[in-house]
C-alpha cells in the first residue's frame, strides 16, 4: 500500500515511489518552493562583501546560467517539444522561479506564437516590497528582464517575455502583482546563452540520468505532458510515474542553482568568497526546507526514527543516480548517516552541497535534524566499507537545546517559510 504522508514507521529503504500521487503533490510542491527560497539566503550572503547593484548581477547570471541547462530537461523528462509559446509556459509552470501557489502564475495561450501570464500572487514581491523601491525595481526590472528572455529561448531563441504592468506597484495594492506577454518574434535577435551555461553544461548534475520507474503504482493522471496546455495545471495532474520523474527534476534544478550561484561569486569575488558563502547557503536552507518537511509530510515524534524519515525526503539528497545515501536507524536516540559513492562527490570543483562537509557544512546537517528535535546534533564518524561520508545524528536528551542557525532567521525573512500550501484539487482519474 503506498504511504499517504510518512507519518509511518521508518522504511530502510524508503524511496519517492512508496509515496501516493497525493503525497508527491505535497512534497513536490515543498521541494519547488525549496529551490525558490535558495536566493533568500545566498543573496544576503553576497550582500555582506557586496553592494546592492553586484548583488542583483550575481541573481542575473546565476539564473541565466541555471534555466537553460534545467528547463530542456524537463521538456525531456515530461516529453513536451520546444517551439512554442506552451512550451515556455509549460517550463514556468514546473520550474523552482515559479513555486505553485507562493508564485501564483495564471497563464495563456492564445496561438503557437503568442500569450500571456499574470500573477494573481507574487511571494518574491511580498518579501521585497518591505525593502524599499530600489530592491523592488531591482528584482522586477535589472532581474527579470534577461533571466525571463534566457528561460523562454529554451523553446525558441527568438521568444521575448515583456511586461505590460509591473512593480513598484501603482496603487499600492494593485492586483495582479504583474502582467506579461509572451512572445515568438521571428524579427527579433535571437537570444544568446549566457557564458557560464556551458561551464555548467560540463557538470555532472547537468546530464544526469534519473531513476525512470518501469510502471505506475498507482491509476490516474497525466503519462507526461506532451498533450495541451492546461493553465490550471497542478502536480496532482500527473501520473505516479511521471510525479516520480518530475520530483527528481525538481531536485537537480536547486543543485544546478547552487552551482550557478557559486560560479558567479567565484567568477565576481574569487573563490574563497565562494567557499564561505556556501556553508552559510546549505545550513540556512537546508534547515528550512526541513522545518517544513516535518508537517508536510507529517512527520511525528522527536526520535531517531523522525530525524531518518526526514533525511530520507529531503530534496538536498535526491536524485539518487547524483547523491547516494544510506540512513539506518540505530537506536532510539541515534541514527547514521552516509554518503556512498556517487557523481555528486566526484564533481571536477567545490560548487556542491557537499563540498564543505567535514568542515563548516556540517552544520548544515544539524540544521536538518534539530527539525526534528533541538538535542539533536551530528558527528563526523569513521567511514565503513564503501561509505565516503559517515556521521551519526545523536540526540543528546540532557543538553541545552540548539539555538537555530542565524541563517535559517535569514530565510524566515521570506513569506515562504510560513506559507501555506492549500491542495486545490484532488488527483486527477
Amino acid at each position: 500500500m503506498l504511504l499517504e504522508d510518512y507519518s509511518s514507521p521508518f522504511e530502510p529503504d524508503f524511496h519517492l515511489t512508496r509515496l501516493s500521487r497525493r503525497a508527491l503533490a505535497v512534497l513536490g510542491r515543498e521541494w519547488l518552493l525549496h529551490g525558490h527560497l535558495q536566493d533568500r539566503v545566498g543573496m544576503p550572503q553576497v550582500m555582506a562583501f557586496a553592494t546592492r547593484e553586484q548583488m542583483q548581477d550575481i541573481a542575473i547570471v546565476e539564473w541565466m546560467a541555471a534555466s537553460p541547462i534545467y528547463s530542456p530537461r524537463t521538456q525531456w523528462a515530461l516529453n513536451f517539444e520546444p517551439g512554442t509559446v506552451a512550451t515556455i509556459l509549460k517550463n514556468i509552470q514546473l520550474d523552482i522561479g515559479a513555486p505553485h501557489h507562493f508564485m501564483d502564475f495564471r497563464c495563456r495561450v492564445h496561438d503557437d506564437e503568442h500569450g500571456e501570464f499574470w500573477l494573481a500572487h507574487c511571494g518574491a514581491l511580498m518579501d521585497v516590497e518591505p525593502m524599499g523601491e530600489e530592491f523592488v525595481q531591482g528584482m522586477c526590472h535589472d532581474i527579470e528582464d534577461p533571466t525571463f528572455d534566457a528561460t523562454a529561448a529554451m523553446s525558441h531563441p527568438q521568444a521575448q517575455i515583456r511586461p505590460l504592468h509591473r512593480p513598484p506597484r501603482t496603487p499600492a495594492d494593485r492586483h495582479p502583482h504583474c502582467h506579461w506577454t509572451v512572445t515568438i518574434n521571428h524579427d527579433a535577435e535571437p537570444v544568446a546563452p549566457h557564458p557560464n551555461a556551458a561551464i555548467v553544461a560540463r557538470s555532472k548534475i547537468a546530464s544526469i540520468d534519473l531513476e525512470m520507474p518501469a510502471g505506475n503504482a498507482e491509476p490516474g493522471g497525466w503519462a507526461d505532458y506532451s498533450g495541451d496546455f492546461d493553465p490550471d495545471f497542478e502536480l496532482e495532474d500527473l501520473s505516479h510515474r511521471a510525479l516520480v520523474v518530475a520530483l527528481q527534476e525538481v531536485a537537480v534544478q536547486s543543485h544546478l542553482l547552487f552551482r550557478c550561484y557559486l560560479l558567479a561569486v567565484a567568477q565576481a569575488f574569487g573563490e574563497d568568497k565562494a567557499t564561505a558563502a556556501a556553508p552559510g547557503v546549505f545550513t540556512g536552507l537546508a534547515g528550512l526546507t526541513a522545518q517544513r518537511l516535518v508537517p508536510a509530510m507529517k512527520i511525528g515524534g522527536d526520535g531517531a526514527d523522525a530525524v531518518a524519515k526526514l533525511l530520507q525526503v529531503h530534496p538536498m539528497f535526491w536524485p539518487h543516480t547524483y547523491v547516494k545515501t544510506s540512513v539506518a536507524v540505530l537506536d532510539d536516540d541515534r541514527v547514521r548517516f552516509a554518503l556512498l559513492p556517487c557523481p555528486a562527490l566526484d564533481e571536477d570543483d567545490d560548487y556542491t552541497w557537499f563540498a564543505q562537509l567535514g568542515g563548516d557544512g556540517d552544520r548544515a546537517l544539524d540544521a536538518i535534524v534539530q527539525a526534528v528535535n533541538p538535542r539533536a546534533v551530528c558527528h563526523a564518524v569513521a567511514t565503513a566499507g564503501a561509505e565516503r561520508l559517515a556521521f551519526e545524528a545523536v540526540i543528546e536528551r540532557d543538553a541545552e537545546p540548539a539555538r537555530e542557525a542565524p541563517e535559517i532567521g535569514l530565510a524566515k525573512f521570506s513569506s515562504g517559510a510560513s506559507f501555506v500550501f492549500t491542495p486545490r484539487r484532488p488527483v486527477r482519474v
